[in-house]
């Protein structure tokens, strides 16, 4: 049993959600005060446009655990988060989003896991309330994430989730990467869980999310299995591709130099093209890996913070 969890921070990503605002604080901010901790409820405007802003700005005034974000434009999800963290206190932080689907009144059972001996909790949609498309999508999409990445959790994208302290701090999110913070998380050799939530339909506004994301989401995901696998030796992938490269370039040369020893003639045939192209293509892998083992030795962090980052415990005797 891990030690109790003294306070905590909430973060609301938020964008366009005018209507959901004081909706959501009306549930959010009960449940902030219920948890017998010190809390502070932190709500991220990712450039609202459409009144959120002043909303959030009148809620403020009169709610004395609210923080109200305002970032400049719409710079996504992943950078609301990492605004919301940056500003997070606590020694655990809970992200929910603003559309009024993530239930607050499942904060108290994720905390609790955490206690448990978590790092990381995520939450389950196990039965969401959204169209069947959106529905399908999401299990093709957590199946394969959950395959590729080798991390077993039945929904990956669940907004709510709770975190300690030290596992935002080792999160450096891009793109749309905020998808795969529980993979990222246990790349860095966090406790990862799940928990099943509650899921409401959608009451106000649309989603934010058309179908380009799944494109998109597919690029960050070769992005993460590559980091989460080659970070440390970006040779072993390039080496071994242009190791094998190089030897079937070597092999169909070796074979059609021996055809023209015999007197035949090669150079009209595809494959010695073929032979050619695929040592090239061998010895600009071979150099491709050696400048990203260079460069990833030279933008390693200092060894003593690289160390702390790592280290789960000390135990000493005595």
């Amino acid at each position: 049993m891990a030690a109790r969890l003294v306070s905590v921070s909430i973060v609301v990503p938020v964008f366009n959600e005018r209507e959901s605002v004081r909706p959501l604080l009306a549930e959010l901010l009960p449940v902030a005060r219920g948890l017998d901790r010190q809390v502070e409820v932190i709500v991220v405007d990712d450039g609202s446009t459409d009144g959120t802003e002043e909303a959030l700005a009148d809620a403020a005034m009169i709610e004395p655990e609210l923080i109200v974000v305002r970032l400049r434009r719409n710079f996504g999800k992943a950078a609301a988060l990492t605004a919301g963290f940056r500003q997070a206190t606590g020694e655990a932080i809970v992200t929910i989003d603003g559309d009024l689907q993530d239930d607050p009144a499942e904060i108290p059972a994720l905390l609790d896991e955490l206690e448990a001996g978590a790092d990381l909790v995520s939450g389950w949609k196990r039965e969401r309330r959204d169209a069947w498309s959106k529905r399908a999508a999401s299990r093709i999409f957590n199946g394969v994430t959950s395959r590729v990445s080798g991390v077993p959790l039945h929904d990956l994208n669940c907004g709510l989730k709770a975190y300690r302290s030290e596992v935002v701090r080792s999160l450096a999110l891009a793109g749309d990467q905020y998808r795969y913070i529980p993979v990222l998380a246990a790349n860095e050799g966090f406790r990862v869980s799940e928990l099943p939530v509650n899921h409401r339909p959608r009451v106000h506004g649309r989603s934010k999310y058309g179908t380009g994301r799944y494109v998109r989401g597919f690029l960050d995901l070769l992005t993460i299995w590559f980091v989460g696998r080659f970070r440390g030796r970006p040779m072993h992938l390039f080496g071994g591709l242009g190791l094998l490269s190089f030897s079937a370039g070597v092999i169909i040369s070796a074979y059609l130099s021996v055809l023209r020893i015999l007197g035949e003639g090669i150079g009209g045939r595809p494959l010695l093209l073929l032979g050619v192209l695929l040592i090239v293509v061998g010895i600009q892998l071979l150099t491709l890996g050696l400048v990203s083992e260079m460069l990833q030795r030279y933008h390693l962090k200092p060894e003593t913070e690289e160390a702390e980052s790592r280290v789960e415990r000390v135990l000493r005797g005595g």
